[in-house]
């Protein structure tokens, strides 16, 4: 039996990044003396959800990566021997600003980022204002834990990259997300678990709380969690309303188990599939 112990950390603005930092920091150690082995945060982790509003001076939350904030991680990873899932605001350039996630190895490597790729642009969540779309495909990095992908918040609603994550040989999926009550809500606890069914591997939903009332009204829900192959929540979901840490064992033989009974992958006809990818 491989099993896995993962965790994640649901938080609340705090108001600054640096106590956001100190914060997660702390939920890392939290994870860690729980025998965590991997923990992913919420997306962009040290920062406010600004996508509420569009305004260029949420441009100086953007940060370059590697950079100041993966070196403190990296440390860390390194210290307690974790894997880390790191959601930032990059910024490769000036006017180059991504939604990415870093994948820090538990010997204090940085493996390499995955950015976010379909950026929506509706009431609420104004990210085309502020990000370009993801250009790097879709990684699965090798860590200590097993293959470990990420697709962010909005990409959950597109399967096709759920499928190339798979395809790729991930194992664990992280999908940090700021997701608000009254408008995905009721696809929260629905979208993730099918993709996990969908694509035969464990997803870990992170999804922040609170209200961050200098950005906007927006309530965000919290409800983390961990979904097994076979679509069935990994123990309990997290608060609705308070920050919290999921520490949750994922038994990875059950992988090969579903994939045994359902060999969507066998059965896949990409040879029929050339009209999906026409503009």
């Amino acid at each position: 039996m491989t099993i896995v112990r993962a965790a994640l950390a649901q938080a609340a603005w705090t108001g600054d990044r640096e106590s956001m930092i100190k914060a997660h920091i702390e939920y890392t150690r939290e994870a860690a003396a729980q025998g965590a082995q991997i923990i992913g945060f919420q997306e962009i982790f040290d920062g406010p959800y600004f996508c509420q509003q569009q305004d260029a001076k949420f441009y100086d939350f953007a940060e370059s990566v590697p950079g100041p904030t993966t070196d403190v991680f990296c440390d860390l990873a390194k210290e307690l021997n974790i894997v880390i899932v790191l959601p930032l605001f990059e910024k490769e350039q000036d006017g180059f600003l991504y939604n990415c996630a870093v994948v820090i190895d538990a010997d204090g490597t940085l493996l390499g980022k995955y950015r976010k790729h379909h950026i929506p642009h509706v009431n609420g969540f104004w990210e085309k204002f502020y990000f370009r779309p993801g250009n790097l495909g879709w990684p699965v990095f090798d860590t200590a834990v097993g293959k470990v992908g990420v697709y962010i918040c909005y990409d959950r609603h597109f399967p096709e990259g759920w499928r190339a994550l798979g395809l790729a040989g991930a194992q664990i999926v992280y999908n940090p997300s700021a997701t608000s009550r009254g408008t995905s809500a009721y696809l929260w606890k629905l979208e993730q678990p099918a993709a996990a069914v969908a694509n035969e591997y464990f997803i870990a939903a992170i999804n922040r709380v609170g209200v961050e009332s200098e950005y906007g009204d927006d309530d965000f829900y919290g409800t983390s969690y961990f979904v097994d192959p076979e679509g069935k929540f990994v123990g309990d979901v997290a608060s609705d309303t308070e920050p919290e840490v999921l520490v949750r064992d994922l038994d990875l033989d059950l992988i090969k188990e579903v994939r045994d009974r359902w060999a969507f992958y066998r059965d896949r006809r990409p040879d029929a599939y050339a009209p999906l990818t026409a503009p």
